[in-house]
C-alpha cells in the first residue's frame, strides 16, 4: 500500500464524527491493507512498534520540526516551524502547510530519500513499507553522530511526500495520530473486518461495495441516527480482545483474525519476556466492596512502583503442576528475569537486587505482578519519590542501590509451570503465588465485614504503607482493565494524576526557571475512552500549580520541561503533552475560567508519575464524579 494512499484514508476516518462509521471505516482499511496489515494498524495507533515492545523512535518533537524545516527548503527555518505550530496548534497541521520534496543533490538521497526498500531509486512515494522500515532504521541510531543521523533520515522521508502523507507522518512520529480511533476502535474494527459475518472484504478504492475513499456503501443507512448497524457480535469482539490481552500487540491480533479466525485467536498463550498490560483499580469502599461481592480479598496498598516480572530458568521444572495447557513458555526457555514497568517499559537493569532475588527464589516459568517500594535501614517502607530515584536509571545503579534500598513485594500470578492463569479466579493466583514465591507473595485475607477490613487497613496504615486494596476474590485478570473487580481504597486526601500542557517562567531568582505549571485532565471521546474529543482538545485545564516545588526540584523540572516547549508568549509557555503531575488538593470547584468547567482549590505539587504516560492521565469524567461525590 502506497504511505499516500493510507494516509487518504486516515484523513477520512479523521474526518468521520460517528463512532461506528469510524469503526466501518477502519475496518474497510484493515481489509484492504493486505501484506501492510500488521503495519497499518500500528500506525493507526500512532505506533511503529508493538505496545510490548521496549523499542521507541526516540523522536522528539525539536527534532521533527528541524526535520519538517529542513523538507521544506532553505528558506525556512526552524522559528518558521515553530510559529506555525503556534498558529496551528498541532504537528500535521503544520506539516501540511509545507510542499516538500523540492531538495536535490546529496543532501536529498540519504536514508528514505527516493529509495524503495530494494534499493530501487525513481520518482513515486514511500509505501507503507518503506515507511515503517525507514522508522525502524531511525530508532536503530545510536551512538556518536546518531542526532544527525536521524534528522538527515527523516528529512529524506518529508522530502518524498505530499502535504496530506506529510500531516499523517508528522503525528506518527510523534506518535499523536489525532485521528478519534483508540485501542477499543481498532479491536471493534478486527472484529468487523474479518471476524463478522458480513465482514469487509479487500477491495481497490471504488470498487463494488466501496467509495472512493474506502468508505462502504450501506455505511450510512442502516439505523434511524444514520450509523451503520456493526455485524460484528459480542463473541467476536470478545474473542479479539482476549487475543489482545494475552499478545499485547494489535497487529498480530488483526493478522491472525484475518488469517486463522477464532480458532487461531483462541490459540494464543502468554509468553515469558513478553509484557502485557496491567490490571488497573479504581476508588472504592469498603462497604462498596462487600455490597458488589458479598467478600473481599484485602491486600496493603504499597506506596511503591508496579512491576511486572518474567522468568524462565534454563531447566524449569513444575512440582505439583499438572497443567496441560499449551503454552509459548516452551519457546522462551532460559529467558532470565526481565522486569517490566506498569507502561511495559524495561527497568531490569535499575533494579538488580530484585533480579538476584527472583533468581534465586523460583525454580519454574513465572509472570508475576507485583510493586518495588523503597525502605530505610529498618525495613519501613519510604515515600513513593525515593523507589523513582531507581525506577528506569541507566547510569550510576550500583550506587543508586546502596543510597535506596528496595523491596519486591508479589501480590497476583498471570503465569506457573506453563499454564496461563489470566481466567482463573484471584483466590487461585493468589494461592499458585504461594506455592512458586511463598516468602515473596504479599498477605491476602478473604473479609466479609466492614470490622476485619477496617483493622487490616490501620495495621497497614500503622505500618507506613499507603492503605489498601480491596478485590473481588472470584475475578479473573483482565490486563489493562479500570474495572469494579479492584478498588483502592486510602484514608488521605485525593490525589490527581494530571497532564502538564504549559506553564509560566519564574520571577527574580527564580526568572530562569518555570514557576508555575498548568495542570489538565484528559478529555476522553465519548464511547472510545481512549481518544479525545476534538483534535486540538485532548487536555482541558484545571488549575496551576505552584506550591509545593523546591528551587532544586524546579531546575530539575525546568531541564526536562524545556526541549517541550511549544510555543512562548511572554512568559507563558505551552509544552507538547508528555509529562503527567501528581497533584493533591483541598477541594474541586465548578469554574468558567478553565475549559474542563472545573478548578482544583489549593493545588499543591506531589510528584511526577515517572511511571504513566500521558494516556494513564486522570479524565475529565473522574473530575467530574470526584465533584459530584464531594
Amino acid at each position: 500500500m502506497e504511505f499516500a494512499a493510507f494516509a487518504a484514508r486516515a484523513e477520512a476516518i479523521e474526518e468521520t464524527e460517528a463512532d461506528h462509521a469510524t469503526t466501518v471505516l477502519v475496518a474497510a482499511l484493515l481489509a484492504d491493507a493486505d501484506g501492510d496489515l500488521e503495519t497499518v494498524v500500528r500506525f493507526l495507533l500512532g505506533r511503529v512498534f508493538p505496545a510490548h515492545e521496549t523499542r521507541t523512535l526516540d523522536v522528539g518533537p525539536a527534532l521533527c520540526r528541524e526535520a519538517i524545516a529542513k523538507a521544506a527548503g532553505p528558506n525556512v527555518d526552524t522559528a518558521d516551524v515553530e510559529d506555525r505550530l503556534a498558529d496551528r496548534g498541532e504537528i500535521g497541521a503544520v506539516a501540511a502547510s509545507y510542499d516538500f520534496g523540492g531538495q536535490r543533490g546529496l543532501a536529498a538521497f540519504g536514508a528514505g530519500n527516493g529509495t524503495h526498500a530494494d534499493g530501487d531509486v525513481d520518482g513515486s512515494g514511500p509505501t507503507v513499507a518503506d515507511v515503517d522500515g525507514t522508522l525502524r532504521s531511525i530508532a536503530a541510531a545510536a551512538g556518536d553522530g546518531s542526532e544527525g543521523t536521524k534528522l538527515d533520515t527523516l528529512f529524506g522521508l518529508f522530502n518524498r511526500i505530499d502535504p496530506p502523507a506529510a500531516k499523517i507522518l508528522a503525528r506518527l512520529v510523534l506518535g499523536e495520530m489525532r485521528l478519534g480511533v483508540g485501542e477499543g476502535t481498532v479491536r471493534d474494527a478486527i472484529a468487523e473486518a474479518f471476524l463478522a459475518t458480513d465482514a469487509a472484504t479487500p477491495s481497490d478504492a471504488g470498487a463494488s461495495g466501496t467509495d472512493g475513499d474506502g468508505r462502504r456503501e450501506d455505511a450510512g443507512q442502516d439505523d434511524e441516527n444514520g450509523e451503520p448497524v456493526l455485524t460484528a457480535t459480542d463473541e467476536d469482539v470478545a474473542a479479539v480482545e482476549r487475543a489482545l490481552q494475552v499478545t499485547n500487540d494489535y497487529g498480530r491480533v488483526a493478522a491472525i483474525a484475518r488469517d486463522r479466525g477464532r480458532p487461531g485467536l483462541a490459540d494464543q498463550r502468554l509468553v515469558v519476556g513478553r509484557p502485557v498490560q496491567a490490571m488497573l483499580a479504581q476508588a472504592g469502599t469498603a462497604a462498596d466492596a462487600l455490597a458488589e461481592w458479598d467478600r473481599a480479598a484485602v491486600e496493603t496498598k504499597f506506596d511503591g512502583a508496579r512491576v511486572q516480572v518474567h522468568y524462565a530458568p534454563s531447566s524449569p521444572t513444575s512440582p505439583g503442576s499438572t497443567a496441560s495447557t499449551a503454552s509459548a513458555v516452551d519457546a522462551t526457555d532460559g529467558i532470565g528475569p526481565k522486569l517490566y514497568s506498569r507502561n511495559m517499559d524495561d527497568v531490569t537493569a535499575a533494579l538488580p537486587e530484585v533480579v538476584e532475588l527472583v533468581a534465586s527464589r523460583v525454580d519454574v516459568p513465572v509472570i508475576l505482578d507485583g510493586e518495588v517500594v523503597a525502605v530505610d535501614e529498618d525495613g519501613d517502607p519510604l515515600p513513593f519519590q525515593e523507589v523513582l530515584r531507581r525506577f528506569r536509571r541507566k547510569h550510576d545503579v550500583d550506587r543508586m542501590r546502596e543510597e535506596v534500598d528496595l523491596r519486591f513485594h508479589a501480590f497476583d500470578c498471570l503465569h506457573a509451570g506453563g499454564e496461563d492463569l489470566l481466567e482463573a479466579p484471584l483466590e487461585t493466583r493468589h494461592d499458585r503465588l504461594r506455592e512458586v514465591v511463598p516468602d515473596l507473595a504479599a498477605t491476602l485475607t478473604i473479609a466479609d465485614d466492614v470490622e476485619t477490613i477496617e483493622t487490616i487497613e490501620r495495621r497497614a496504615l500503622d505500618a507506613g504503607h499507603e492503605g489498601i486494596m480491596l478485590k473481588n476474590p472470584d475475578s479473573p485478570y483482565t490486563p489493562g482493565d479500570r474495572g469494579k473487580n479492584w478498588l483502592k481504597r486510602k484514608p488521605d486526601v485525593e490525589t490527581l494524576d494530571l497532564v502538564v500542557t504549559g506553564g509560566e517562567w519564574g520571577e527574580g531568582r527564580r526568572a530562569s526557571l518555570f514557576g508555575t505549571f498548568e495542570v489538565s485532565v484528559r478529555v476522553d471521546r465519548a464511547g472510545d475512552g481512549e481518544e479525545a474529543v476534538h483534535a486540538d482538545r485532548r487536555f482541558e485545564p484545571v488549575g496551576k500549580v505552584a506550591t509545593g516545588i523546591t528551587d532544586e526540584r524546579l531546575a530539575s523540572l525546568t531541564d526536562q520541561f524545556e526541549p517541550l516547549v511549544r510555543s512562548e508568549e511572554g512568559t507563558t509557555v505551552t509544552f507538547d503533552p508528555a509529562v503527567v503531575f501528581e497533584v493533591g488538593y483541598e477541594e474541586i470547584q465548578r469554574s468558567p475560567t478553565y475549559g474542563s468547567g472545573y478548578a482544583l482549590r489549593f493545588p499543591r505539587f506531589v510528584g511526577v508519575r515517572e511511571d504513566k504516560d500521558v494516556t494513564d492521565a486522570d479524565t475529565l469524567e473522574r473530575l467530574e464524579r470526584l465533584a459530584d461525590a464531594q
